[in-house]
């Protein structure tokens, strides 16, 4: 029996242009794109700059970096491996040659910014190890939302579908790539069997957020040769310009002097400063890569209790991993905060 497909203009018009590529000898799973890195208060090291309604002339083109998107499904949109552009306000970015160059009063630059960001974090996980050493860590392709939600605020959540959504309102939120990795962290402790169990849990996966937002951000830019011209335990630098009025511009910071238990106050964002200090000391300790696999590996199936516990399980991970030296390193950042 012979079977029909009524597709609509637009979709006929898509399947042909991207069959044509792929017969042109084009490899439909990479394509080119612009984006910032990881925004542009951090690679011009410009506290000046403000929003301006997403003017094209408030950012200066020198904040625009060329870059490889991979892992693309070749469908012509923002779809692959590891993420997927499911919704956006507006149109969604498409292109028969997988271009993706827009500008930030675009759109769909926000979208391209969603993708390859999620998309390279994903590939840095994976490149530690885990997916093949150890148990995968939110290895799917992650769907995304980008402004839809009416508001200057983001986040993730698993119900009632396991999305991203990025909101809009001073700096859009997807503008800066530290907002977009911030809230990908939370979609790894989903992914990798975190249990949401405590408030402390929830003050961890905030912290967790902040870290993995400036470690990720800074190890891309040094892949791409991209300086940080303002100081890293500063999250969010761009966003924040909206709401700040000192300098440097920051939504919180990584080393703030804080401690457990003392300084609990039960507001999640506030206590996940205390958890995210120690993870960076971590990371200045052993460096980006031990403190990634040994905080990544520590917090599969973590049940959701309490930070010394969680503290317990990463400096188990870096014992049986790398030795008795670097958890002895883990340990003390842990101890430094009062954590252990």
């Amino acid at each position: 029996m012979k079977r029909f497909w009524l597709l609509a203009p637009a979709a006929v018009l898509a399947f042909l242009l991207v069959s044509s590529l792929s017969a042109a000898g084009t490899d439909p799973s990479t394509g080119t794109a612009q984006v910032f890195v990881p925004n542009p208060v951090q690679s011009l090291g410009d506290e000046s700059l403000t929003d301006q309604k997403d003017s094209d002339a408030a950012v200066p083109a020198a904040a625009y970096y060329k870059v490889t998107l991979t892992n693309l499904d070749g469908s012509g949109y923002l779809r692959g491996d590891w993420a997927n552009i499911a919704g956006a306000t507006g149109a969604l970015a498409f292109s028969p040659t997988n271009t993706f160059v827009y500008t930030r009063h675009q759109d769909e630059f926000e979208q391209v910014m969603a993708y390859y960001w999620v998309t390279e974090s994903q590939k840095y996980i994976q490149s530690l190890g885990f997916g093949s050493i150890y148990p995968p860590v939110n290895k799917e392709s992650q769907d995304v939302r980008i402004d839809q939600y009416g508001a200057d605020n983001s986040f993730e959540t698993d119900h009632p579908k396991d999305e991203i959504r990025f909101g809009k309102g001073g700096v859009d939120d997807a503008e800066d790539a530290e907002v977009i990795l911030h809230e990908y962290g939370h979609a790894i402790h989903d992914g990798s069997g975190f249990v949401f169990g405590s408030e402390q849990a929830g003050a961890i996966s905030e912290g967790f957020g902040d870290y993995w937002a400036v470690d990720f951000s800074d190890v891309q830019s040094q892949k791409l040769g991209v300086p940080e011209l303002e100081p890293l335990p500063c999250v969010m630098d761009w966003d924040a310009t909206f709401y700040t009025s000192t300098v440097p511009h920051c939504l919180r910071r990584l080393d703030e002097p804080l401690k457990y238990p003392g300084d609990l106050d039960g507001e999640v964002h506030d206590d996940g400063r205390i958890w995210s200090h120690a993870l960076w000391n971590i990371n200045r300790s052993i460096g980006h890569i031990k403190a990634d696999t040994v905080i990544l590996k520590g917090q599969i199936d973590f049940p959701g209790t309490t930070m010394p516990d969680l503290a317990s399980r990463i400096v188990a991970a870096a014992q049986n991993i790398y030795g008795p030296s670097t958890a002895t390193k883990v340990r003390a950042a842990f101890q430094d905060r009062g954590i252990l």
